[in-house]
């Protein structure tokens, strides 16, 4: 039965998924952490930074990944499944109304109006990952002062080095080993 509700779980948020996995973390966080509680927001975010460091599309690494996490080798597969094939279908269909209507004003117009609502999902699950990073928690912190200044340092650096081209790959690596460092400093 957990096969069929991680397929169908990943399937819904991959419909409604509009601007790639980035839009797909706060349906995607909803869905295992918020309904479902078959992840904390730790361990999703933590699955989320495993998917951005693995090769391939990040939403489709991280359903791979919760799918492991919740249900094992099987659930991977039925959770990739069920991100991936409502999006080729849909793919399918958008490319070939696209290629023919594309050029026309109205069909513009619907693209144009998404990018924003695209950006705003990205804006909303970033906030989140920023206050679970600097305040430990899941939403607004009560307590704008009261924020980990290591984390705090590390977010900064890795917004410097990203807005400098830096690979995420070292990125990524950069702020692990400053991670560590800090840890065993006790920062």
């Amino acid at each position: 039965m957990i096969y069929l509700l991680l397929f169908f779980e990943f399937a819904k948020i991959s419909i409604v998924c509009v601007g790639g996995g980035y839009a797909s973390m706060p349906l995607m966080e909803a869905s295992v952490v918020d309904a479902h509680h078959w992840l904390s927001l730790s361990e999703f975010i933590d699955i989320f930074t495993i998917s951005q460091m693995t090769p391939g599309p990040i939403g489709i690494n991280a359903a791979t990944f919760a799918g492991m996490k919740i249900a094992g080798p099987l659930g991977a597969v039925c959770a990739t499944m069920g991100f991936v094939t409502p999006s080729v279908l849909l793919s399918l269909i958008v490319a070939k109304i696209f290629f023919k209507y594309g050029d026309i004003g109205p069909v513009q117009g619907i693209l144009n109006g998404l990018r924003p609502a695209v950006v705003a999902l990205i804006v909303s699950a970033g906030l989140g990952f920023v206050f679970l990073a600097l305040w430990n928690t899941e939403h607004r912190p009560e307590n704008f002062l009261a924020f980990d200044k290591s984390h705090a340092i590390i977010l900064a650096l890795a917004i410097i080095a990203t807005a400098k081209k830096i690979s995420v790959i070292k990125v990524l690596l950069g702020s692990g080993a400053l991670g560590l460092i800090f840890g065993i400093m006790g920062l």
